[in-house]
């Protein structure tokens, strides 16, 4: 067969059309995710709607913009709003279309569940999907039936924009102007339901944000459905979003919402590189590798270089192409190892155009102002029933003095605490329980006292104080006057106080109760939310000692009902948890405070003689702090009765019982547990080489940080019972990644005032400032699925930003002062 020429000639000319044509549009990729030179677009990969992860989300050149689109009961909701439950994700692969049914209840949390949410008597089902729309994307939701007449009006369909990449830029709706408010005002109104609403900041067809910017600019279009309205969500929720709406109108099933949002993307956009390494510095006898990020299409392989900072400007000292690591998560790395570079002094590293901030290579890297700002000043900071003065400045009053009245039986509290159908106490519900105003700390980002979180303090301050020393003293505890002074020492040991802080709280709840309380919470949502100075939260009158039955919580206000709730469980794990930390605590007490000694030791032996017949696997921590405190020998036949159980359950708690071994003369139970360490250092080394920065790292929804530095912190145990088969190794990559040598673009110390870039916009009790408390330890950098390391500058990211009691605390400081002694050890 012949063919015309110029028919070849045409041919060929449409089909390069075509080819150039399809590359300039949106594909669906094999990550199951939509993508167009810098934009991606997903649709239900993350599952976490009430932390602004779920729905449709897009990510333009490396920012998360926006995120949530879907139905939604409410202009805008906040974290207890109803939501949907999320079906399986379909992908249709020939037509480049995902999808997902998503239904109205979920049950699993209807008035149910950790976190209930009370939803409203309405039952419907609908499809989202979403396909390539030139360089675009189509969004329709269609309906499985019509809505009930009761519901139009209500519900619609929601796209949340990131507030903190929109402050003082522009947006244009229709033929409609502005500029996006850095506080939201003037737009609260009461609707026909005396609900309060918020009026929208424009109305129209097409909106058009920060047209201004090829990197931001995202038009947003409505085809189908009511007209777009951009409203403030700020105005009802401190940590709401603006949302971009459309309402669902009467009747629609198909095509009930057709958006086209068109995110304008850069040609040839790739992300910039991005130099990881600890933001505090390095031991001159430490591993140093600085991590460099990149885009998986940048082939460009500068030399790296690690500059001196000297007095007339930085010198190049070491010069060297990186070391090609592989891709993870989303980007290629590279590694720069400077390992060899032992001189003090200040250095960057330079690749390509970037520069790093500065850090230090010396012997006292970990010796000032690492670890002490977490003792200093988040401690205090946290400390409840007090208050805490620095200097010129009051972090907060003596709060919660009314604490507390028993929780009423069968409540399930908002924020996971539930009471069953008793008290277990002699207290009836809404009785003071006495002796419960004093101690403990605040649980963060919140106010409530849960057993664990002071479980956990008290026993990593006591690990810490024993194994290093630390009689470190900055700190002034006037517990009879409930006054903390910051930064005036009183000549006592900061860790013995705060361990003795802790001990008031959860031995005299025990003696109270006759039993651990579960936890201590504000009992109403108006409460909880309350940010600022927590003296604010209560009245601070016990609400019994007034006689005034009836009275319901209002804030504050004298007489009210607003004391805290106290809530009790049956949970023989938490109750042995609590229990460690008192036989552990009850050895560092002896001399200081011998009272709360013995008592500790009493209501720790007592736990003992509760669980450990019945519950001997969750009995062996316990009878480790038993052993260490008394020397029983029953403790040490208990451990070796176990071993088997030990054995199988080593790498969780292998750090445990290898405190122990010096004290158990047993050559069988040596060799198992030296059998058992060998084992789990093979699978340390296997986790540790699936990422560039050696160490275990996959996080869920939150940031990874926590269980990163608690891997960190076990690993000094284990290296020290089997120096020869554990490195210290893992545990100072555990650390370098809280301080900076982790994913993503921004490179912060996870520890806020700690480096010279760290954490300064935290999910602390001041958020609201968009301030943070030094020596907290945020979370850190969270996974937006399924490939994009986030950490955001945003103060209510509970998921990337919060501080937490307990291990996220404490592993931290005991991680960095056993990274001091073991180096300085070597030296």
């Amino acid at each position: 067969m012949k063919y015309n020429v110029k028919y070849l000639y045409l041919l060929t000319f449409l089909m390069l059309i075509t080819a150039v044509a399809a590359a300039q549009q949106m594909k669906l990729n094999s990550k199951e995710y939509l993508e167009y030179q810098g934009v991606n677009v997903m649709l239900a990969h993350d599952f976490y709607p009430e932390g602004h992860q779920g729905g449709v989300g897009i990510i333009q050149h490396g920012q998360r913009i926006a995120t949530n689109g879907d139905l939604r009961l409410e202009p805008t909701p906040g974290q207890w709003s109803p939501i949907p439950k999320v079906g399986k994700r379909m992908v249709d692969k020939a037509k480049q279309i995902v999808s997902v049914r998503m239904v109205y209840p979920d049950s699993a949390i209807d008035r149910k569940g950790f976190n209930p949410i009370t939803y409203p008597d309405l039952h419907f089902a609908y499809t989202i999907s979403m396909q390539p729309a030139g360089k675009g994307v189509r969004v329709i939701v269609d309906l499985e039936k019509p809505l009930p007449d009761e519901w139009i009006g209500k519900v619609g369909f929601n796209f949340e924009l990131f507030p903190g990449a929109l402050f003082g830029k522009s947006f244009a709706m229709d033929q409609q102007v502005g500029i996006f408010p850095q506080q939201s005002s003037d737009q609260v109104f009461r609707n026909h339901e005396n609900e309060l609403e918020v009026k929208p900041i424009a109305t129209g067809k097409q909106l058009t944000i920060v047209p201004e910017s090829d990197y931001q600019r995202m038009s947003i279009e409505s085809i189908q459905g009511d007209a777009l309205q951009l409203l403030d969500g700020r105005a009802l929720h401190s940590n709401g979003w603006y949302v971009v709406r459309s309402l669902i109108k009467k009747g629609a099933t198909k095509n009930a919402i057709e958006w086209i949002i068109t995110p304008n993307a850069i040609a040839n956009w790739q992300s910039p590189p991005v130099v990881q390494l600890s933001q505090v510095g390095y031991h001159s006898l430490q591993e140093k590798k600085a991590i460099i990020e990149l885009d998986a299409n940048d082939k460009r392989r500068p030399a790296a270089r690690l500059l001196r900072i000297t007095s007339t400007g930085p010198q190049a000292v070491l010069t060297a192409a990186p070391e090609d690591w592989g891709t993870f998560l989303r980007y290629h790395y590279l590694r720069f190892d400077f390992s060899k570079i032992k001189r003090p002094g200040m250095y960057m590293v330079q690749y390509g155009d970037v520069k790093t901030s500065p850090f230090a290579i010396n012997d006292s890297i970990y010796q000032e102002n690492v670890w002490q700002p977490t003792l200093a000043y988040f401690l205090p900071a946290q400390m409840c029933h007090v208050r805490v003065n620095d200097k010129y400045r009051v972090w907060h009053g003596a709060c919660h003095l009314d604490d507390a009245r028993m929780a009423p039986v069968d409540s399930n509290h908002f924020d996971g605490y539930l009471q069953g159908h008793s008290t277990l106490t002699s207290y009836k519900s809404g009785a003071t329980v006495p002796q419960l105003n004093r101690g403990g700390w605040h649980d963060a980002g919140d106010y409530d006292l849960r057993v664990e979180s002071q479980a956990e303090t008290i026993h990593g301050l006591t690990l810490a104080y024993e194994n290093f020393g630390l009689n470190y003293d900055n700190t002034t505890i006037d517990q009879l006057n409930r006054v903390v002074e910051i930064q005036q020492p009183d000549g006592k040991a900061d860790a013995l106080q705060q361990i003795e802080h802790g001990l008031l709280s959860v031995v005299d709840g025990y003696r109270a109760l006759g039993r651990f309380y579960r936890g201590i919470i504000e009992p109403t949502l108006r409460q909880y939310v309350l940010l600022g100075d927590p003296v604010n939260l209560t009245d601070n009158v016990d609400f019994n000692s007034i006689h005034q039955p009836g009275r319901v919580p209002v804030v504050g206000l004298p007489g009210s009902a607003d004391d805290r709730w106290v809530f009790t469980e049956e949970n023989p794990g938490r109750a042995l948890e609590a229990a460690v930390a008192l036989a552990a605590a009850s050895r560092v007490m002896k001399g200081y405070n011998d009272t709360l000694a013995r008592q500790s030791l009493q209501i720790a032996k007592e736990v003992w003689q509760t669980y450990s017949e019945k519950y001997p696997a969750r009995s062996i921590s316990l009878a480790v702090e038993l052993l260490i405190t008394t020397g029983d020998h029953q403790y040490e036949s208990f451990l070796i009765s176990q071993q088997q159980n030990i054995s199988q359950q080593f790498s969780r708690i292998g750090w445990v019982v290898s405190r122990a071994l010096p004290l158990i003369k047993n050559a069988d139970f040596k060799a198992a547990m030296t059998t058992a360490a060998k084992q789990l250092y093979a699978t340390i080394e296997a986790d540790g080489h699936k990422t560039p920065y050696g160490v275990p790292y996959e996080p869920n929804i939150w940031g990874a940080g926590w269980g990163i530095q608690n891997f960190g912190y076990r690993q000094f145990f284990l290296h020290q019972a089997f120096p020869e088969i554990i490195s210290d190794k893992y545990l100072l990559n555990a650390l370098n990644f809280i301080l900076g040598c982790h994913p993503g673009a921004n490179t912060a110390s996870f520890v806020s005032g700690v480096g010279a870039s760290s954490m300064t916009t935290a999910y602390g009790f001041n958020r609201a400032d968009w301030s943070y408390i030094p020596g907290g330890v945020a979370s850190g950098t969270a996974l937006i699925r399924p490939d994009f390391p986030e950490l955001m500058k945003w103060p209510y990211f509970w998921q990337q930003g919060e501080y937490v009691l307990g291990g996220g605390t404490t592993d931290y400081l005991f991680l960095v002062l056993a990274a001091n002694k073991l180096l300085n050890e070597k030296k």
